[in-house]
């Protein structure tokens, strides 16, 4: 599992820094601890209604509550860390399935106990928790986390009830592990070759086009082999969500999902709208000029992230997209540089593509008083360089916002993703100012591509979610019915100029966010834009936009995303702030086409 830490190369995390091994003692102290503070909190029960005519008493109450909260928090989010991450690299090894399945079974059992706290500061009115805040001003730090706890309380079941959809989460939690497990084992025939997903999904970049096709279709074959299986977690865990949905009176599938987010459905349906009027500006336009570059009269799915030429892409030597990263975000400030290097200086990365290992990339925070840990897949091409920024975007974000303490370091996923296509875009700008003449067209292509992939696909992957949920309120849907919802979706979002051809319909399947995380996706195309817009402000005064941009990192989520970006002059409610966004990617295909 911890393999030692080679810095020439991609390199393998070493997780000891969280626990040796599934027998660390440390990890059964951890645990004992957490219950401990649970314990203590569960002691409090009552104390907090009955207190609510108290001010000053309520106020006490208030900060040791919450103080025991976030100390049983990191216990059981430290474990619950460790085994999703070690799981992560061997999701080929049933002990460590075992371990992950068995950890979230008991953790989620300690957690039960204090159920009741949330719900019982939900019993309070707003004005008994302002005025206890006003004359207990230590408890007045814990006002962010207490805003988004209150977002829920129009949602709350009782007590019983809320125990109940804790108690069998472990057991709904299975149904992802399954999805996971399927496409970590999952092999494409490919010729003489088995590709492991992240291996074929990389393969759909290739130079040749043959070896494209033979990959794509052999990733359509694994998946329609699997599609019946994935189609069951899918429709499964869709109806688990339908069920918990209408006992807590939500009005949508996605309402859920932008009250974690604190964000307004009207600014996500504004995005969405501005995203799909500009698919035939941005998508649509530059698809048929890729056509034309390549001497085509259409694309073919496995050709819309192809290298405009059969030459060999550069192949980035990790040492390499480690000095990228650190110079770019050098740029920045020094502190972003600072925080990225320690890691590479330390063994908490895990870059090495391996058999077992799970595709995708992602920074997990763990908790504030530990440290952060980044996954990826490094392949050596120019997108897992970006990625490699991307990712340590995340890293510097929550390393950042670290001293705020767990509770009010967790960042809403809209602005989560902020730091992270900052980072990379930083990346990019310098791949591009370094690049030759003759290099410059096929990075731009590569930059357009990865926009569309962030907002435009992203947007249409909410949108397949949004009409996969609202088919399924009638009856599970058949693999086939969602390779139909699929095909309908992507072909619009991509065009006229892209043949979805015969496989297409089953690459739903490989998609983990629909399963992990419903309705999350959309937060990569809400990032993108507004990144684009904090990139511009950069653009008109650096030195005054470094230290701002700091401070929005390191507020973590104590502020909304509005009252973040104040301070730059965005406003995200707006359409029109979108389509700002959506114009300054059109402006990249408007050089695109001015080098065809």
């Amino acid at each position: 599992m911890n393999a030692p830490f080679k810095p020439d190369a991609p390199p393998e995390w070493n997780l000891a820094d969280l626990y040796n091994g599934r027998n660390d003692p440390r990890i059964e102290a951890d645990l004992a601890a957490a219950k401990a503070a649970n314990d203590e909190l569960a002691s409090l029960e009552g104390l907090f209604l009955e207190a609510r005519q108290e001010p000053d008493r309520l106020g006490v109450l208030l900060d040791r509550g919450i103080r025991l909260y976030e100390q049983a928090t990191n216990g059981l989010w430290s474990v619950g860390a460790y085994a999703a991450l070690a799981a992560s690299v061997a999701r080929d090894d049933p002990a460590w399935a075992k371990f992950e399945a068995d950890l979230r079974a008991r953790s989620s059992q300690i957690a039960a106990e204090s159920l009741f706290f949330t719900l019982e500061l939900n019993q309070l009115e707003d004005g008994e928790i302002a005025n206890a805040l006003e004359v207990h001003p230590e408890a007045a730090r814990w006002t962010p986390w207490l805003r988004r706890v209150r977002l829920s309380r129009p949602h709350e079941l009782s007590p019983e009830l809320e125990r109940f959809i804790v108690d069998k989460a472990p057991a709904v939690a299975n149904w992802v592990r399954l999805y996971d497990e399927t496409l970590a084992k999952l092999t494409a025939p490919v010729g003489d070759e088995s590709l492991t997903l992240a291996e074929a999904l990389n393969r759909l970049s290739d130079p040749s086009g043959e070896r494209r096709e033979a990959a794509a279709r052999g990733l359509a074959k694994a998946l329609e082999e699997r599609a019946s299986n994935q189609a069951l977690a899918l429709n499964t865990l869709a109806f688990e969500k339908q069920v918990e949905d209408r006992w807590r009176r939500y009005d949508h599938p996605a309402q859920s999902r932008h009250l974690a987010n604190e964000v307004d459905a009207d600014a996500v349906d504004a995005l969405e709208q501005a995203v799909v009027e500009a698919y035939p500006r941005l998508s649509h336009r530059y698809y048929a000029l890729k056509t034309k570059v390549m001497g085509r009269e259409r694309l073919d799915y496995w050709d819309r992230n192809a290298p405009l030429t059969a030459a060999a892409p550069r192949v980035y030597a990790w040492d390499e997209a480690k000095g990228m990263v650190l110079e770019s975000f050098q740029d920045l400030a020094p502190r972003f540089a600072d925080a990225a290097r320690v890691f590479f200086d330390k063994p908490w990365i895990d870059a090495r593509p391996r058999p077992g290992k799970q595709s995708g990339a992602f920074a997990h925070p763990v908790t504030a008083d530990r440290h952060p840990f980044v996954f990826m897949n490094y392949m050596g091409e120019r997108r897992d360089v970006l990625t490699l920024a991307h990712e340590l975007g995340h890293a510097v974000h929550q390393t950042l916002c670290q001293p705020l303490g767990t509770l009010l370091a967790d960042t809403p996923l809209t602005l989560a993703e902020t730091a992270s296509i900052f980072g990379e875009g930083l990346v990019f700008d310098r791949l591009l100012a370094e690049a030759s003449p003759e290099d410059r067209k096929g990075l731009l292509a590569g930059k357009i591509e990865d926009g569309l992939n962030t907002v435009v696909r992203q947007i249409a992957f909410h949108r397949f979610e949004r009409r996969f949920h609202e088919a399924r309120a009638d009856g599970e849907l058949s693999p086939d019915q969602i390779g139909q919802l699929w095909l309908d979706v992507m072909g619009e979002s991509l065009g006229p100029a892209v043949t979805l051809n015969e496989g297409y319909e089953h690459y739903w399947a490989y998609v983990s966010h629909f399963c992990h995380a419903p309705f999350y996706v959309y937060a990569y195309a809400f990032g993108d834009l507004l990144v684009r817009g904090l990139m511009e402000k950069r653009r008109e005064d650096p030195a005054k936009f470094a230290p701002l941009y700091e401070q929005l990192l390191a507020a973590g989520g104590t502020k909304t995303y509005v009252e973040a970006l104040a301070p730059f002059g965005l406003n995200p409610r707006e359409k029109a702030f979108w389509a700002a966004g959506c114009a300054q990617l059109e402006r990249l295909v408007d050089e695109f086409e001015a080098l065809v």
